[in-house]
């Protein structure tokens, strides 16, 4: 609670900040909207990732399982529509069949990393690489669109009004990422399979003599990640961008979704972190990239200031823990001594009462 509370006081100040510089040019309608609307799709690609690190691992293979998505989703749709099927069967179909595919990759890693005991990062990165060459190689590196998909891009670019609000919409995503939010949270903190999670993630070996499935508890939280991050949010930026280039769709996605779960306090070690964290996390990130824009930062230095917020993140984790650690040894300590302070005195009675 207390890091979430951290993260939110840093992006008050950091719109705050904005707003006084910029206030005309930040807090107009259309920015405020861009915002969330960026916020949002980046959030729950955190909250997919958010489950990994939680449980333990990493995934760096998210922003390829992104761009494979939103090649496979126009192909699969234009095969099925040759077909002659019904436009909203081939979209349903489409769908799920997306789904369904990302949630094989997930079991694929999640399997790897149990049974044959290989590192997170080496079973990611060589995703990372394998999934981006195959969506190049299955779309012949050409464009491809989704305008296929018809009335179904409201869900990613719609914008309901706000009735009191006037010329201020909110973008359609934001509703996903509160109500993907609310079950991701009540999964994680009111459920056992959640509990089981972090458990696992603070300390496997312990986990499994209490009697937990360890192996099943990882596999899930890779086949959720790459369901939500890499499904979801595949499906989402498709619709959000409408044309896709197989050879950088999707490029560094992984950055933002890691970078938003660790500021929202995520530990890297696992075993910590928030749903309500992580979505303060990517708001901040996309909050920090438009004000540089309106204050006229250079663009270039956008990775430069991810890869700084991720250090500072991953600073503050351990000297957090090392605080924790040290009083914890300092109260240890006082009890110990307290302990031993009461023992000459309860000798002293035990002796007299043996006399």
């Amino acid at each position: 609670m207390k890091k979430t509370l951290g993260i939110f006081g840093v992006l008050v100040v950091v719109i705050g900040y904005a707003s006084l510089r910029e206030g005309e040019a930040f807090l107009s309608a259309y920015n405020l909207q861009n915002i969330l609307q960026r916020a949002a799709l980046y959030g729950i690609l955190g909250i997919g990732v958010s489950f990994v690190i939680m449980s333990g691992g990493i995934d760096l293979s998210i922003g390829s399982v992104v761009g494979l998505v939103g090649c496979i989703a126009p192909l699969v749709l234009t095969r099925l529509l040759k077909e002659n099927m019904a436009e909203g069967v081939a979209i349903a179909m489409t769908l799920l069949a997306c789904l369904a595919a990302t949630a094989l990759i997930g079991l694929g890693h999640g399997l790897l990393i149990t049974k044959m005991r290989l590192q997170p990062f080496v079973v990611t990165l060589c995703g990372l690489l394998v999934y981006r060459g195959v969506a190049r190689y299955i779309a012949a590196d050409r464009t491809l669109g989704s305008s296929g998909f018809g009335d179904l891009h409201y869900i990613a670019n719609g914008k309901v009004p706000l009735p009191f609000v006037e010329g201020f919409q909110v973008p359609v995503p934001f509703f996903l990422l509160l109500g993907l939010g609310v079950v991701a949270a009540i999964f994680l903190n009111w459920t056992i399979y959640g509990r089981y999670m972090l458990a696992v993630g603070r300390n496997e070996q312990a986990a499994r003599f209490s009697g937990i499935s360890t192996e099943r508890i990882i596999i899930s939280s890779y086949v959720l990640c790459a369901v939500i991050a890499g499904g979801l949010g595949g499906i989402l930026f498709l619709l959000f961008q409408k044309s896709i280039q197989p050879d950088n769709h999707g490029n560094f996605y992984e950055v933002y979704a890691i970078a938003a779960a660790v500021l929202g306090g995520c530990s890297l070690r696992g075993g910590e972190g928030s749903i309500l964290g992580v979505i303060l996390g990517a708001a901040l990130i996309q909050v920090l990239y438009n004000a540089s824009n309106v204050l006229g930062f250079p663009t270039t230095l956008e990775f430069a200031t991810i890869g700084s917020v991720i250090l500072a993140g991953a600073i503050v984790d351990e000297v957090v823990k090392r605080i924790a650690a040290a009083r914890r040894r300092r109260k240890a300590d006082v009890e110990s001594g307290s302990q031993a302070a009461s023992r000459p005195h309860d000798d002293h009675v035990y002796r007299q009462t043996q006399q």
